[in-house]
């Protein structure tokens, strides 16, 4: 193969892919919200996108909130999580899933993932669980689903809670069902590089009539839902965590070509899986087989060092976005050892020494997040709605390294590249 870019050679393609994706629809739909008046919260557009948004996830409720991490703080309090209670976290994740057990004054206890999937490893979650154990969020990271089977069966026999961080999984399916509608509670996230977005903006399932009325008074400042039974509902403290009618009025057009959008980026992405998978080196993400309808937040690759020479993967991944035009960058810094996740810089966490002490990430160990940090390779979802023969010039890309490793890794140290 010729030299590659990154040494003086011709890149192997050029791919611009743009996010988010909208249209004249978008824009009459936000001029609609504006002549209504109806700016606040629970306008029709909001009403429509709810029972539309719940319905793809399978699920009997779905409420907005003012963002995801708001949508899982709420799932907490709805569950009645708090106060001397763990939560099982994954290790490797966005740090608002912890930060949210922290809001409602809980442990977050980090556990490692699965090495293939990067979601919950079933058996650690179990050799995890204490008597103060109260809840477990799984987490879909990136293009897969966490074991809900196994988790759901671990839960059950615990008689846990199940929260379900659906951030990275709009549209995804495990066996038939919305990511979202297996747990007691699944949270949803809007923000600008989501999938489904209107900048901002969260979300909340359940198909459990009295944890919806919980979740619906919880984000109203304590309100009764209009229509609901007295006897359903009782007064709580709460806040405002609504969304506008504008937002709405986005998601409503945002929705209408999600589907569409799951399958380009599924199939793209399986067939990047077989390419990646025939290169020495280098593999896929796994996506399990009970996954019936894949949506994929990013696309993500083991990179294996000793089979390019040596070859640093920052250098690697700097190569091939110069090979490529695509943004390549490491995964989620572990969060006992994210910058982003520090939970005893705020004195309103300092509850005492015990819950300190407990709230200290470094107490955790997670090798396999680190190990994925530190050696695979993410790209953005909206690269998978490219051109098929687009998104495998990256496979191409990665094969032209691997042929001109050995040169790579003297540039790398320094040495003279022959012409």
């Amino acid at each position: 193969m010729s030299l590659p870019a990154i040494l003086g050679g011709d890149p192997v393609g050029a791919l611009h892919a743009r996010w988010p994706v909208w249209s004249d629809r978008e824009g009459a739909l936000i001029a609609k919200a504006l002549e209504s008046g109806h700016w606040a919260g629970e306008g029709p557009m909001e009403r429509a996108f709810e029972r539309s948004f719940a319905r793809l996830q399978t699920c009997a409720h779905g409420l907005c909130v003012a963002n995801g991490t708001v949508a899982l703080q709420l799932a907490f309090e709805a569950l009645d999580v708090g106060v001397g209670d763990e939560v099982i976290v994954p290790g490797l994740t966005w740090q608002a899933t912890a930060a949210a057990v922290l809001d409602v004054n809980a442990i977050p206890v980090l556990v490692d993932v699965c090495p293939q999937t990067l979601c919950l490893d079933p058996a650690l979650v179990a050799a995890a669980i204490t008597p103060r154990t109260r809840a477990i969020v799984v987490v879909h990271l990136y293009g897969a689903v966490a074991d809900l089977d196994a988790i759901g069966a671990i839960a059950e026999r615990h008689g846990l809670v199940l929260v379900e961080d659906c951030a990275h999984a709009h549209g995804s399916c495990w066996r038939d069902r919305g990511v979202g509608s297996m747990g007691n509670i699944g949270a949803f996230s809007f923000q600008a590089s989501k999938t489904l977005t209107a900048g901002e903006g969260g979300f909340v399932t359940t198909d459990d009539d009295s944890l919806y009325e919980r979740l619906y008074s919880l984000r109203n400042c304590g309100r009764r839902r209009p229509g609901s039974a007295e006897a359903n509902w009782r007064p709580m403290q709460s806040g405002n965590y609504r969304m506008t009618e504008l937002q709405a009025a986005i998601l409503v057009g945002q929705l209408e070509r999600l589907e569409d959008q799951c399958r380009r980026r599924a199939a793209n992405a399986s067939a990047l899986d077989d390419a990646i998978g025939a290169i020495p080196g280098v593999s896929p993400q796994r996506c399990d087989e009970r996954v019936t309808r894949r949506n994929l937040y990013a696309y993500v690759f083991w990179y294996d060092p000793l089979a390019f020479a040596g070859l640093s993967v920052r250098s690697f991944r700097r190569a091939l976005q110069l090979e490529t035009g695509v943004a390549f960058r490491a995964p989620y810094r572990p969060l006992d050892m994210s910058a982003l996740y520090q939970p005893r810089t705020k004195r309103r966490h300092r509850l005492g020494d015990e819950y300190w002490a407990a709230i200290d990430p470094s107490r955790h160990s997670l090798p396999v997040a680190r190990r994925a940090y530190e050696l695979a390779v993410v790209f953005s979802h909206e690269v998978l709605l490219e051109d098929q023969a687009d998104v495998l010039s990256i496979a191409t890309a990665i094969k032209r390294l691997h042929a001109g490793a050995e040169a790579l890794r003297g540039w790398e140290l320094g040495e003279a590249v022959p012409a």
